[in-house]
């Protein structure tokens, strides 16, 4: 008899209930939710919540039934804490970590929790990734793809400042998700027609992919195990662009890594949630599927949900690219499934049956 694939979706997202979010958070105007669950809210800010399933209940009830056995949750774009009062920051942090974590602890079956921290205090966000690891089980890190440091300079995550952030990740053989958000703040453009999340996002992935590279952390932290969010679309189209770049202008990468090396390395991840076969298939010729895990990043917009207007459901796109020979049967089991788990879990044989056990109960 052989063994049943699972189906464990590497993005999903989850609100608090109104009622759980601190009372500070709405007085600060740092986010919350209104009593009716009817849109998200920070200063100046809101966002109408599109999806009954952005909330615990009913993400459970839409995962039975898409037959989803397993979820990574990942932190709320919202909760980065950028351009925050240093104390603020610490206390809505913590309140989305805890909140995770206590997620997890109550629906172990079901889901996998990321922790978030802020790289522009790197001493505080080591301690808080040695709390959230050593205390809460956690071991997914959530970081930006950029960051406001202590004097309001937008950087990149993987600015060699930050080695101390990689250096513990290394040590406790997280895995690590990048995500983009906050473009607005920093790219000097009129926020119209959701340019910042159809455009700008994918570009922020992509500049975040090549310091990644370019510093050669893939082989400097093996025990580290990034994942970009969507796919890494641009970073996909623009590797030919990157490579000619180094070899024109070796001048301007001295003491840097080829991004020939990063290519289908091992540690280097990517979602699926690319939105057309074609990306997908570009992804999966850069880095081979290996490197490709099941993202849907319900329940916004922008994911993999049921969609009659685009006759669409979670998982489509695997579905499709079977049908148009870009995947094996094999291949989209392993993105559903092991690919997932190795990401992660990485080599660790223990900490693999561990998850698995978990999933199944």
């Amino acid at each position: 008899m052989t063994k049943r694939k699972l189906r464990i979706n590497g993005h999903s997202h989850l609100l608090p209930y109104p009622e759980e979010i601190p009372q500070f958070m709405k007085d600060k105007e740092i986010f919350w939710v209104d009593k009716d669950r009817k849109f998200m809210l920070q200063k100046d800010w809101s966002r109408p919540v599109t999806d009954s399933s952005f909330f615990l209940d009913d993400k459970l009830l839409w995962m039975e039934r898409f037959k989803i056995d397993h979820a990574v949750v990942l932190n709320l774009s919202q909760l980065y804490g950028n351009g925050l009062r240093v104390e603020e920051m610490k206390q809505a942090l913590r309140f989305q970590n805890d909140f995770n974590a206590k997620v997890q602890r109550e629906n172990p079956s079901k889901f996998t929790c990321g922790f978030v921290v802020h790289p522009g205090f790197v001493r505080g966000a080591c301690w808080e990734i040695q709390r959230c690891v050593e205390e809460l089980g956690m071991q997914l890190l959530c970081l930006p793809t950029h960051y406001m440091d202590t004097i309001g300079t937008w950087r990149c995550i993987f600015d060699e400042e930050n080695e101390p952030i990689f250096e513990m990740a290394n040590k406790y053989n997280l895995a690590v998700e990048i995500h983009p958000y906050d473009g607005e703040k920093f790219i000097k453009l009129e926020n119209t027609s959701w340019r910042f999340h159809l455009i700008w996002m994918l570009a922020q992935c992509a500049d975040a992919y090549h310091f990644l590279t370019l510093n050669g952390y893939q082989e400097k932290y093996p025990n580290m195990r990034t994942c970009f969010a969507h796919g890494g679309q641009l970073a996909q189209i623009n590797l030919g662009r990157r490579i000619q770049g180094f070899d024109g202008r070796p001048d301007l990468f001295e003491g840097k890594t080829h991004p020939r090396r990063a290519v289908g390395h091992k540690n280097i991840f990517f979602d699926t949630l690319v939105h057309d076969t074609g990306g997908l298939q570009l992804l999966i010729k850069n880095q081979g599927s290996k490197q490709v895990i099941m993202g849907l990043d319900d329940p916004y917009p922008l994911g993999e949900m049921e969609s009659a207007q685009q006759s669409s459901y979670p998982g489509k796109i695997l579905d499709l690219a079977i049908k148009r020979e870009i995947i094996t049967e094999e291949e989209r089991d392993a993105i559903w499934e092991d690919n997932v788990i190795r990401w992660l879990c990485g080599d660790d044989e223990k900490a693999k049956q561990k998850l698995v056990n978990r999933i199944l109960g």
